[in-house]
């Protein structure tokens, strides 16, 4: 029976803002939860919806975080098709759309991010796309599955993770596909330069056409419907489809205009909260996609768009509004699936905070794993591709913070759990 001498709202109904709540049940909380979702679908996960359901393989209703009876039975009071539109810190109400305000003790905000649009003309014709929600995802199903049978063409604008798997997903179908990237490889702000030829010769060898180096700066289309797209060097490419891959934006409105401190957009952007996920708001968190942490670990302000993120940092959100003791400085995870290639990712070494990538394995037959160091030999981060139940070890060398031997590292014969017990390597 919930007894509501306290209420916590959370504003978001994506990974992070439904574990939140999950987790405040398990732990014990019995005053009133609401849970705000500005999408009519149930809190869902994201992966999915460029992975297994994109490409057919899982049906619908598996990509939810519950089942729809499991709100009611935790009592938690799920407003779908809800956005909420103003935050008030000093009267602790949050305002949605349809007038009604909602009071809170503790607030969570995890609003997600949104997907960053194109800035050229004809984005307003059909047959542009983002990939972000789950209605995107079931339109694009359709698209892609579409253009297989007509042997048409998609255009990809960006070759990052969604960018990749989505040509995966298209090539599946049978359609066309063409990805545009200004940089000079896939993945260049995530691996560097040293590992975007991997993944170049993996969507090459199934069909995939890039044109590195160049940007769209306009698609055309006859009768509201896309024909092609113009590139900044001159260049014309046959598109049926586009689909903008560009990044996601977090969605920081609600606390800009409630006054809460916001992390440099120039690093990231977000709703910057410590260590426990607090914001510049004693009574105010946030979690997933739109929090830029203090991350004990690796120093510095963090903001992370992926799974795991929003997996534990609801919950640790949750824990810290409830005033346990929280430190969340877990390390950064994500896992991407591309034809007959698997791979995790452990840790954060963008360009430039690298000095050398070392690998172990054989890269030309995708079984590897690479690791990114720094000066001074510590392991930065590191990617297991089609090399499994070594993510643990990989995430204990991150923690670890020491120098290690990179000749060790790229020996097999090594096991990599004993690089961890030898004091500086």
């Amino acid at each position: 029976m919930v007894d509501a001498h306290q209420t916590f709202v959370i504003v978001g109904g994506g990974l992070a803002g439904a574990k939140a709540a999950e987790t405040l049940r398990s732990e014990g909380f019995t005053g009133r939860v609401i849970l705000i979702c500005d999408e009519r679908d149930q809190p869902y996960e994201r992966p999915p919806l460029s992975k297994g359901f994109l490409i057919g393989k899982e049906e619908r209703d598996s990509v939810f975080v519950h089942e729809p009876a499991w709100y009611a039975r935790a009592e938690i009071e799920l407003h779908l098709g809800q956005s909420a539109v103003h935050l008030d810190p000093a009267a602790k109400t949050v305002g949605l759309g349809d007038g009604t305000r909602c009071h809170y003790d503790k607030l969570l905000l995890a609003t997600g991010a949104e997907p960053r649009r194109l800035d050229i003309p004809g984005t307003g014709l059909a047959g542009v796309h983002h990939l972000r929600r789950l209605a995107h995802a079931e339109r694009l199903r359709g698209v892609l599955a579409s253009l297989g049978r007509d042997n048409g063409h998609l255009l990809i604008a960006g070759a990052g993770w969604i960018g990749l798997e989505v040509a995966a997903a298209a090539r599946g179908y049978g359609a066309e596909v063409t990805v545009v990237e200004r940089s000079a490889t896939p993945l260049y702000g995530i691996l560097g330069p040293e590992l975007g030829g991997i993944f170049t010769d993996l969507h090459a060898e199934h069909g995939v056409r890039f044109h590195f180096g160049a940007s769209l700066t306009e698609i055309t289309g006859q009768d509201g419907m896309v024909l092609a797209a113009r590139t900044d060097d001159g260049e014309e490419h046959p598109a049926h489809a586009v689909l903008a891959a560009i990044g996601a934006a977090p969605r920081t409105a609600l606390a800009e205009s409630a006054g809460l401190e916001l992390a440099d957009p120039a690093t990231g952007g977000g709703i910057a909260v410590d260590a426990s996920l607090r914001t510049s708001d004693p009574d105010i968190y946030a979690a997933g996609d739109v929090a830029a942490a203090a991350h004990p670990l690796l120093g510095g302000r963090l903001r992370v768009e992926h799974w795991a993120n929003a997996l534990n940092g609801g919950p640790a959100a949750a824990r810290s509004m409830l005033g346990r003791e929280v430190v969340y400085d877990r390390v950064p995870y994500f896992f991407s699936d591309q034809y007959d290639v698997g791979l995790e990712y452990s840790g954060y070494a963008p360009p430039g905070s690298y000095d050398q990538v070392v690998i172990r394995g054989d890269a030309g037959r995708r079984e590897f794993i690479a690791f990114w160091l720094s000066a001074d030999g510590r392991v930065l981060a590191g990617m297991n591709v089609n090399v499994w139940d070594v993510t643990d070890k990989i995430q204990r060398l991150v923690r670890a913070g020491r120098p290690v031997d990179p000749s060790a590292l790229a020996d097999p014969s090594v096991p990599l759990g004993s690089l961890t017990e030898q004091p500086g390597g």
